[in-house]
C-alpha cells in the first residue's frame, strides 16, 4: 500500500556532516516513513520542494537501547533518505534562508 505524500517526509535531518555533504556533493538527507519506497520519496521531495532529484539512497537506522530499571528497551527503527539533486538545484532549508 502506498504512502501518503505527506506522510513520507517526516523531517530534514541537518548537521554539520549533512551541510558538508549538501555543498560538495549536492546531497540532502531527510528522516522518512519506514514503508516509503524510493519512487515515493523521490516525488515528494521534487512536489515540496520543487527540484529535480537525480537519485535516491535509503538505509534502515536502528536507534540506541536503553535501560528501564532492569529491562532492556529495543531501540525504534527508523529510516534516513540521501536525496542527490541534479546540478544547479538546491534545497533552501538548508542554506539557512
Amino acid at each position: 500500500m502506498a504512502t501518503p505524500m505527506s506522510q513520507v517526509i517526516k523531517a530534514p535531518l541537518i548537521s554539520e556532516k549533512n551541510a558538508a555533504h549538501a555543498e560538495d556533493s549536492n546531497t540532502y538527507a531527510f528522516e522518512v516513513a519506514l514503508e516509503a519506497t524510493k519512487p515515493e520519496i523521490q516525488n515528494a521531495i521534487e512536489k515540496s520542494f520543487n527540484v529535480k532529484v537525480s537519485s535516491v539512497r535509503t538505509l534502515v537506522c536502528r536507534g540506541k537501547y536503553f535501560r528501564k530499571q532492569i529491562k532492556l528497551g529495543k531501540p525504534k527503527l527508523w529510516k534516513k533518505a540521501l536525496v542527490k539533486l541534479e546540478a544547479g538545484e538546491k534545497i533552501s532549508i538548508f542554506e539557512g534562508a
